[in-house]
């Protein structure tokens, strides 16, 4: 299949290394015109030497971010297709484990960050009647983990503005989903975790998942052949996920 893509302004966050990076890859190839950000003006400068992209500087855990960088996007590519929100993993913690600190910076990367980028993003879009929002969330965002209580809460919401998001912007042309990897083998993954041969056996794939993976789905749902895929939640985590 030929996604048509090709043209297209991409933003990708968090693409410095690991899915966002295998994201914007794949939109590279594909021959879109991106645009990646992180918050290391080194790592972001190497990542988009590799793929031919535009890099930006954005820390997601300062507030105001996520609309700074759409305006620097906005003005260097003219214009504004497809964003892929995608975050930094918050601490691994239990509930009574986690500091009023770590719940204000969690609530501004993984959410508000979010919502400042695509406040910004919309207007552009509905303009143009045409418009791609894809949230890279986690598994966590529908089942949640006693140990993973940032990520659930907070990847848990944007799961419900993703909802009613996609009915809001439909007319216009914009369609709103989101991805729920699993465990994809990155190297925070496997720096998090040292038991990853038990995670795999847990797993009905009975292996972890490849950012290239993730990436396939996220190309296809920015494309023009995705246009009446909205407001789904999309797992790609080897059949981990046991609700509907």
């Amino acid at each position: 299949m030929h996604l048509e893509v090709k043209g297209k302004k991409v933003l990708v966050q968090g693409a410095s290394t690991g899915i966002g990076f295998a994201i914007a890859k794949a939109y590279a190839e594909a021959g879109a015109i991106v645009a990646i950000s992180s918050s290391s003006k080194e790592k972001i400068s190497h990542a988009a030497s590799q793929i031919k992209a535009t890099a930006f500087v954005c820390d997601a855990f300062q507030e105001g971010s996520g609309s700074a960088l759409v305006w620097q996007v906005l003005e260097k590519l003219g214009g504004l297709d497809i964003v892929v929100t995608n975050t930094v993993n918050p601490p691994k913690k239990f509930f009574m484990e986690t500091s009023l600190e770590e719940w204000k910076k969690s609530f501004q990367s993984l959410l508000m960050n979010a919502v400042e980028t695509i406040l910004e993003a919309i207007p552009p879009m509905k303009e143009q009647k045409y418009g791609r929002i894809i949230f890279s969330t986690s598994t966590a965002a529908k089942e949640p983990s006693p140990s993973l209580t940032l990520s659930s809460t907070f990847r848990g919401g944007l799961l419900t503005l993703m909802k009613s998001l996609s009915q809001e912007l439909a007319p216009y042309q914009i369609t709103v989903n989101a991805l729920l990897p699993g465990f994809i083998k990155t190297t925070m993954l496997v720096e998090r975790f040292n038991n990853l041969e038990d995670i795999a056996a847990t797993i009905p794939s009975k292996r972890l998942g490849l950012p290239e993976e993730i990436a396939s789905l996220a190309l296809f749902l920015g494309s023009k052949q995705a246009s009446y895929i909205t407001g789904q939640a999309i797992a790609c985590d080897g059949g981990l996920l046991k609700g509907l």
